[in-house]
């Protein structure tokens, strides 16, 4: 019975980190096609604005997508956002 609710413990897990991975990498799309840049930076821009604000890095990846979709960034969480893409992106002119 113990082995049966750890597995399932276990799978409630990746099936978490599943759905944050793939939050986190639509994000980094957002910021790839907005900052001109590859994809890694576009990681490196999530991971700078997450330790910056100190937000969990699939939060600041949903809002990032919340941002892409309309919605309103909050101005420490976007003051944040342009110093990373204007330090990252190929064209700072595009931020």
């Amino acid at each position: 019975m113990e082995e049966l609710e750890r597995l399932r413990a276990e799978n409630r897990q990746l099936q978490q980190a599943l759905a944050s991975h793939a939050v986190v990498d639509q994000a980094i799309g957002v910021l790839t096609v907005l900052g001109q840049m590859p994809p890694l930076e576009g990681f490196t821009v999530l991971r700078e604005v997450s330790q910056h604000t100190n937000i969990k890095l699939t939060q600041v990846a949903e809002q990032v997508l919340k941002h892409g979709q309309g919605a309103a960034l909050s101005d420490v969480l976007l003051g944040e956002l342009q110093a990373a893409l204007a330090r990252h992106c190929v064209d700072p002119r595009s931020v």
